[in-house]
């Protein structure tokens, strides 16, 4: 998730329409900037942020909240390379995305990550979604990593990524920092609970 330095993953008045909420867009300059989706190279050559952009585009399954799938209009039905996405919801798909084959609605997290897991095989599942997926997903333990890109804004308002988890205060192992172009700062840990060879 891209965050900005006092916490949000969105601006103010986050809604529909403005799915990125007031200024939140300045969140994801750095992925579009360094070859992100609507993709036409494969990254900068050479860039950090490219790097990290091509790490996202090698997965092979995406798990995802229904505010950000809806928000981004379901990016079309295909994130990136054809890749089967689990949309998080209590809610059947809509119709504009029921017939989108890659698609598939699941009201259970433990269930959307044991089938991306099954469908990307012996490759990493992306996590896609705000603080709701966020929260359900480490307290069902079915992460495996974090990984926070820190944005060099102060957004001031909006939803935090990290707000009422429901969890016990936990230390975080920290994997790897890499320091991006534009002043991005991509830091991975390892989740709460997980150890190295965690699947």
């Amino acid at each position: 998730m891209s965050m900005s330095l006092d916490g949000f993953v969105t601006g103010p008045d986050q809604g529909p329409g403005n799915g990125l909420g007031d200024g939140g867009e300045v969140l994801h300059e750095w992925f579009f900037e360094a070859g992100g989706r609507p993709r036409e190279t494969a990254g900068s050559p050479g860039s950090v942020n490219g790097r990290i952009v091509d790490e996202a585009m090698s997965t092979r399954a995406v798990i995802t909240g229904r505010g950000t799938f809806e928000a981004a209009n379901g990016w079309g039905g295909d994130h990136h390379d054809g890749v089967p996405i689990y949309v998080l919801s209590r809610s059947p798909a809509p119709a504009w995305a029921a017939q989108w084959p890659a698609v598939h609605y699941v009201s259970d997290v433990a269930a959307a990550a044991r089938d991306a897991k099954h469908a990307a095989g012996d490759r990493n599942v992306l996590v896609h979604g705000a603080s709701v997926l966020v929260r359900r997903a480490l307290t069902a333990g079915v992460l495996d990593e974090l990984e926070i890109h820190l944005i060099p804004v102060l957004l001031g308002d909006g939803r935090r990524l990290f707000e009422s988890l429901g969890i016990e205060p936990s230390r975080l192992e920290r994997i790897r920092v890499l320091e991006g172009e534009g002043g991005v700062t991509h830091v991975r840990y390892r989740a709460p609970g997980r150890r190295q060879g965690n699947s």
